[in-house]
This record gives structure tokens, sequence and C-alpha cells, in this order.
């Protein structure tokens, strides 16, 4: 909003002429014609007064009234210069203090601040009583001088208690350092002067500033502004800052309020700005323009630039960043600038982002989505400052869901497994509490994420099923219902339920980039057959890269779906026609869940992911293997929401992307110490884990362990984790996470691999795998705890499976014990890999091909089942 109005006051009735000053003059010297100008002035007939005034002043030049209003007539008229002349002609037999007083108006007219102050003072001099002098002399200081318009102010008060004005003034002086003698100032102007509209437009956003979430000064600000509004219904900042008020509680009469003081004044920069704020959610199309349109007509308007960047971040990321750093250009102490700059670049330039948020919080310490987001910012390396700064967000909102969920994500990538879970475990419970209904904002977005964080790390957790089921149900009867029941209100999918037909595959990821997804979809992409399958990618990918083009080569239709929400995302899917939809994300980062409980197609698939389960009723079909989900093992079904489809071989089939990368000779076969290793993500790396690789390295104690860990807090927590037990760290080693092919080469350090448990390494085994390196693993319950037997199976190799601890052990150490079976191994891997059905993409295309045949029949069986029923009941 603009700076509350100051305002000037009548110093005089309307009986005289406001610069009248001194006694009356005697009686003989009035005249009719000074009568005729002074009603025509009263009635606002100028020009008439003006020519009154001019002939009697012809007639008798020495006239002081008529001097003076035609004075007062050629100021009204914006003659300021003429003014001045015409009040040094009446100052030039003697100086009077009330003239001097009309002098400093004219002066003032014409932007001469010192001569005005002159002026003013020399009046005060004059009269040392004249409250008017006070008065204005107070309205030509500055914010810098704020000591002297309070002393001016008061003064004037003193000598003239029922100046209204001035106590108006002195309320929008005090507002921001005294809201309570500002408060009380405002309404004795109003006291005053009941009619005064200024004064009860400063109350109702004095009131507002002061309560801005109590209901009671709520109501007081609307019966404030609602007056003044009375008194002028054409004043476009009342309407302006009523429309601000009531966007709270009453959006569309907001936006009327808000759209009659745009009418009223298209200049009024607050009320575009105030639209703006109040469009962002509900048409953000519109907020843009009305952001844009409050910095074209205030382009130093700051904030209204930070707004315009937050609303654009959705759409317009460039556009954005732009206008982020044209507010920091205008106001480099606004911290949302800061904040807005930080969240905009902070996939694409994380060190630049962080740097932004750092300036985000020094300037406002209490900023929490400040701390939240460089918290995300710094996940990457720098997990120990990305943990404090959560920490601090948590600390300013400890009931904020987001801020336990984010902690969780950083605790995860640090390997504190347990104290992860307990963080999204927290920030769950504390969405359920807070909205147990749910809706479509973004923070029920951030609820969403929290929750499948929690279930994706579960599976790090534990390698019991059917907890793992529980939690997925408790998500889906938690968000999934009304998008369900909507889903079913809608017309039923028209497909062509023809068996044979070509059918539509669409494939949904956030992944389709330089991602260890690639590895499994540029097999099956490049393989699928494109006459009997129509393949459509929706790619929800900020930031494509090189093998985002590469993959989008090998389908028939790419859409860029990552500006739309579920819903939008959804009625494209149905728009296309979709035949059969593939969830390859799940409850992993960037998944669409909640997308499938809108059923966008008639037939939907989770694969790829992870193996495992949505607890989702809308998902029709899980993708699985033997291996993972043995046929025939009681209950095995039971313990997935989807009907398990079971692919003949493997669950995976993959590709390692990189070209010219030999495996070498057994290190330990040429003097190296044995080492063991593991390249999983710490989050992997259970205490159980860590307790069978003690009990390995106790029986082989010459060899060595090397791990994946970020440097810092990560690493030394990890160290400290597996010297808890019974493993001593002088004789574990680590490497940071790296480029693929740097790697790919560590594995030239590692004689065997040692997996983790209960979530076995999957792509890390298929690359230790492929670089000569035998995984020893142990096969669990869950899915994910049998990917190392799947893989191994399809191998050839069950010996490197172990079903106990002891085993595990036994195994490890006598591979180690036995280094020509060891070398031998390492020498014949690769082949063994290339000729396997994990790496076979025609063979695996063709299965994944057959399942999605069966799928549809299943379906079109329906249909016909369906459309039989409804023809019988007809008949």
């Amino acid at each position: 909003m603009p700076g509350f109005p100051f305002t000037g006051f009548r110093a005089r009735s309307c009986d005289a002429p406001p610069c009248a000053a001194g006694p009356a003059p005697p009686i003989a010297t009035m005249s009719p014609l000074y009568d005729d100008a002074l009603a025509a002035w009263r009635t606002g007939q100028l020009a008439a007064a003006e020519q009154h005034c001019r002939a009697l002043l012809a007639q008798l030049p020495g006239h002081a009234p008529a001097l003076h209003l035609l004075t007062l007539i050629v100021h009204q008229q914006g003659r300021a210069a003429e003014a001045e002349t015409l009040l040094r002609e009446a100052l030039a037999p003697h100086q009077d203090a009330q003239r001097l007083v009309d002098l400093a108006h004219a002066l003032r007219a014409q932007g001469r601040i010192d001569d005005t102050r002159a002026a003013l003072r020399r009046a005060l001099v004059l009269d040392p009583t004249l409250a008017a002098a006070h008065f204005y002399l107070a309205n030509t200081f500055g914010p810098d001088d704020a000591a002297q318009t309070d002393a001016h102010l008061r003064a004037a008060i003193c000598l003239d208690p029922a100046l209204a004005e001035a106590h108006n003034n002195l309320g929008n002086l005090l507002r921001t350092t005294q809201p309570k003698e500002a408060r009380a100032a405002f309404e004795q102007a109003i006291a005053l002067r009941p009619d005064f509209m200024h004064a009860h437009f400063n109350l109702g956003t004095l009131l507002v500033s002061m309560q801005p979430d109590a209901p009671e000064a709520a109501e007081a600000a609307k019966t404030a502004l609602r007056r003044a509004l009375e008194l002028d219904p054409d004043f476009a900042p009342a309407w302006s800052r009523l429309g601000l008020l009531l966007s709270r509680s009453h959006p569309d009469e907001a936006e009327a309020a808000l759209r009659r003081a745009i009418e009223l004044n298209p200049e009024l920069s607050a009320a575009h700005f105030n639209l703006g704020n109040l469009l962002c959610e509900r048409r953000p199309d519109e907020a843009v323009q009305a952001f844009r349109r409050a910095v074209a007509i205030k382009p130093d308007f700051a904030v209204a630039w930070v707004n315009l960047s937050h609303v654009l971040s959705k759409t317009e990321r460039e556009q954005a960043e732009a206008a982020a750093r044209q507010a920091i250009a205008l106001d480099p102490g606004l911290a949302d600038a800061h904040y807005n700059l930080g969240t905009l670049i902070g996939v694409t330039r994380p060190d630049e982002a962080a740097d932004a948020l750092r300036r985000a919080v020094a300037l406002q310490p209490d900023h929490l989505l400040a701390w939240h987001h460089l918290g995300f910012v710094l996940k990457g390396e720098r997990l120990d400052e990305a943990e404090a700064a959560l920490h601090r967000a948590i600390e300013l909102a400890p009931a904020d869901p987001a801020g336990h969920a984010a902690l969780g994500n950083v605790l995860l990538d640090m390997g504190q497994l347990d104290e992860s879970v307990a963080s999204y475990q927290k920030a769950v419970a504390l969405a359920q509490a807070q909205n147990p209904a749910g809706n479509s904002n973004d923070r029920q977005r951030e609820r969403v994420v929290a929750h499948c964080d929690l279930i994706f790390a579960l599976a790090f957790q534990t390698d019991d099923p059917q907890a793992l089921l529980d939690e997925c149900r408790r998500f889906a009867a938690r968000y999934e219902p009304p998008l369900l029941d909507a889903a079913h209100a809608q017309p039923p999918h028209g497909n062509d339920p023809t068996p044979g037909r070509r059918l539509r595959i669409g494939y949904v990821s956030p992944d389709f980039r330089s991602h260890c997804q690639a590895l499994f979809t540029v097999p099956l992409f490049s393989h699928h057959n494109r006459a009997a399958f129509e393949i459509v990618c929706y790619a929800s990918v900020p930031k494509p890269d090189a093998l985002t083009q590469h993959l989008k080569s090998l389908v028939d239709v790419w859409r860029d779906v990552h500006t739309l929400d579920d819903t939008a995302l959804a009625q494209q899917i149905r728009d296309d026609r979709i035949d059969i939809v593939v969830d390859l994300t799940m409850h992993m980062a960037g998944g669409r869940r909640l997308l499938f409980a809108r059923r966008p197609a008639p037939v939907q698939v989770a694969w790829l992911a992870y193996p495992g389960t949505t607890g989702s009723a809308a998902m029709d079909y899980r993708l699985t293997d033997p291996w993972l989900d043995p046929i025939g093992e009681p209950g095995r079904d039971a313990l997935y929401s989807e009907r398990s489809l079971r692919l003949p071989d493997a669950f995976w089939c993959y590709d390692a992307q990189v070209a010219g990368l030999e495996v070498n000779g057994l290190p330990a076969a040429g003097g190296a110490p044995f080492t063991f290793g593991c390249l999983n993500n710490p989050a992997k790396l259970s205490d159980h884990a860590l307790r069978l690789w003690s009990r390995v390295l106790a029986t082989v104690p010459h060899a060595r362990l090397l791990l994946l860990a970020p440097p810092g807090a990560p690493r030394e927590r990890l160290k400290a984790r597996a010297q808890a037990q019974g493993i001593d760290p002088e004789r574990v080693a680590f490497v940071g996470h790296q480029a693929r092919r740097l790697y790919l080469e560590t594995y030239h350090r590692i004689d065997v691999a040692l997996d983790s448990f209960p979530y076995n390494g999957h792509t890390t085994s298929l690359d230790a795998l492929w670089m000569g390196v035998p995984v020893v693993t142990r096969a669990g319950r869950s899915t994910a705890s049998r990917g190392g037997l799947s893989i191994a199976a399809n191998l050839g190799m069950p010996e490197l499976v172990a079903h106990t601890d002891e085993d595990f052990v036994r195994i490890a150490v006598e591979l180690a014990h036995d280094l020509p079976r060891l070398a031998a191994l390492r020498a014949a891997l690769r082949a063994r890999m290339e000729a396997s059905p994990l790496m076979d993409a025609p063979r695996f295309a063709a299965n994944i091909e057959r399942a999605y045949r069966t799928m549809w029949q299943t379906w079109c069986d329906d249909q016909e089942t369906k459309r039989t029923a409804r023809l019988s009941s007809q008949a």
C-alpha cells in the first residue's frame, strides 16, 4: 500500500476565505464586488470569483480581503508562482504571520521546501501560538526528520486541541513505532471530525497491521474502511485496502473491491499488487498480469517483483529468476527476494542458491522457508550444514511436518536410517493430526511426499513384507478415497477393447535423464515392437540432459509434463487414450503416486522403481519374477495390493552404458590387500549388514572394507556405527559420490562385494558383476531383500546367495580364501552377464510385451462380460 495520507486542514470557517488573517476590515471597506466574489468562491465558481476580485482591486488596490481571496483562487487553480507574487505584494506593507503561512502554501506547491520552511518559521517568530504554522511546518519534513515532525505536530495540537488534521498526521507518524498511540490519535481525529475520511481509512489500515490475525481487529478495520468509503465512494486506496483485508476470508468480495479500486484509479500500483496476491492460487495467469501492471506503474516496487517471481516460478522459471534478481537490485535487504532466487536456481546452481538462501536467513533469521530450502539445497554434499539448517527450521516450527520430512531425507543420505525413519514418522503423524481430510494445496503435496519417503525408507529398515504393505495401505487410505470416488464418477474409459490391436503404452517417470533408471529403460525402449505397441513417455524432468534426448529418440511420443499437476496429467493420459500406463517410480523421489488414483488409463502397472507394492486399489498389476516372488509360496501374493504378474526370467534388463571399460585382474592376486566392498547408498547399510560384515572381517583379518559415503559427518558417523558393530575403523576406506565411469572404475579395487540387507543392492550389484566382482548376497522375506537372489539365479550362480547370516559369512570367507577361484570368476563374469537374461534386451522386451498382452486380454474380457450383463439386464 502507499503511505497513509497526511492531510491539510480548514484554517477558517466557510464565512471567510482560508487566507484571511487578523481582525476583519472595517465595514466601510467592504463592497458588493467583494460579496459577489466571496459568494462565487463558496460555490466553486472560481473564474467568476477571480473576475470580481480583480475588478475590486482595480478600484481599491489596497483591499486586503480581496487580495487574499484572489491569492487563494489562484492557488486553487494551480498557479502557485502567481499566488506567491500576490502574497509577497500583500506582505510588502508589513509582515503578517497568517499571510506568511499562505505564502508557504504557494512555495510548497512549487516544490520549494527550504523556502516553505523559512516562511513558516518567520510566521512562528511573529506568532508562536499559530497552530497552522506548526502543522504545515511538520509536513515539510521527511522520514529522516521524524523528531521534528513529531515536535511540530504536538505543538500544533497543544495550541489547538481541536485540530483533527494534526491528530491524523500524528497517527501516521507513529503507526510503525507506537501503534497504540497512533490508534488513539486517529480515533481522536474521528471524534473531532466524524466525516474525516482519511482518518477512518488510516485507522482501518492500522488495525490490520496491529493484529493481522485477530478476527475482532479485522472486523473493526472493515468497519473503518467501509465508513471511509461511505464518505468518499471514489477513494481508490480504501477499496484497495478493503480488498486486501477481505482476501483472507471473502475472496470474491475482495476481488470485486480491488477491481473497483483499479477502475477508479488504473495507476494505483498497490491495487494491482493486492489483486495479484489474491489471484496467485486461484488464477495464476491473471496474477502475473496484475503483478506486471504493478511494476510497470511503479518500477521500484521491490515486493511486487518478489511476488511476480514467485507466481512465475511454476511456469516461467527464467522470467521468475529475472524478477527475483530485479527485486534484489532494488532492495538488497529484502529476505524474500533472496529466498525466491535460491529456490529458483537450487537445482541448476546449488552453490549460488545456497549463498542466496544464507543471505535470506541472515536478513531474517526466523525465515522458516529459507532455512528449510537451504537444507534441501545443501543435501548433495554438505550434509552437515543441511542437517543444521533443518534443525533450525524445526526449532522455528516444531509442528510443521515438512521440516521433519526434509530432515529425514538428510539423515537417510547420511546413513542414519533409524533416525531418518523416526523423522518421517514424526512428519506423517503431524500431517495426519493437522489435516486428516487432506486437500490439494502445496502443504498437502509436502505431506504426500513425506509419507512416500517413509514407505521407501522402511524397506531399508525391515524385510517384513506385511509391515511394508500395511504402511502402503495406510498411505492409500489417507489420500486416495476422494480421488478414487471422482475417478469412478467419470465416464468409463472408451478405449477399443480389441485384444490384438496395437496398444498404446504410457510410461510415467521423473527420471528420464542421467539416472540409474536409464540403465533399464534404454534397453527396453530400444527393443519394443513398435509395430505392435505405440510407446508414449510422460517425463516430469525439469532439467533434461543428453540422456533425456536419447530416450526421446527411442519412443513414439514424448510429453514434457513437469509443469502439469496430477489432475492435468491424468487428463492428458486420458486424452491420449493410453491403454496401459506404467508407474516407474512408485514411492520414490519425484513420483506421482496420486496420479494413478485418478485412473487415467484402463490398465495400470507398477514396475522398475523397486520390487514392492503401492498399496493402492487403483494399481491393477505389479511386475515381478519367480525369484523375487516364488511361485506357489503360500500367502506370497497376498503381500501386495496389486495382482502380481511374474516375468519368466528377471525383473531387470541391464545395460551398463559405458564403453571401453574393461575388467581388471583380481586386485588381491597382484599383491594388494584383500578388499571387500559395498558401494551402495549409505542408507542401505543397516546395523544388520554391518554385523554380518564385522563377522566376515573378523574371520579374514588381513582384509579391508571399502564403502561409499560423502566426506565429513556422514563418513564419520558411518565409521562410528561400524565400530559399534565391531569393525576396526582403520580397516575401512571410503570413496565419495563420483561420475558413473569413475564409480565403475572403483570396482577395480574390490575383490568381493558384500551386499546390503534388508534392502539388497540392485543396480549396484549388476554394476559390480559387470565389472567382474562377485556379490555375496543375503536373501530375506521382502522383495527388496531378494533382489540379489534374483540376479544370482539369472546368472546361474546360486552359490552366491545366503539364506541365513551364517551362510553369508561362510560364502564370503570361502571366496576370500580361494584367490584362484576368485580370479577365474572375475575373468568370466562379464561374459556370463552378457549371455544371461539380465542383459538380453530383445528377450526382456518380448517378455514385458507378453505381460502387457495378458493384462489387456483380461481387460477386454472384463468389458465383454460387462457388455453381456448389460444386454441381459435390458432383455
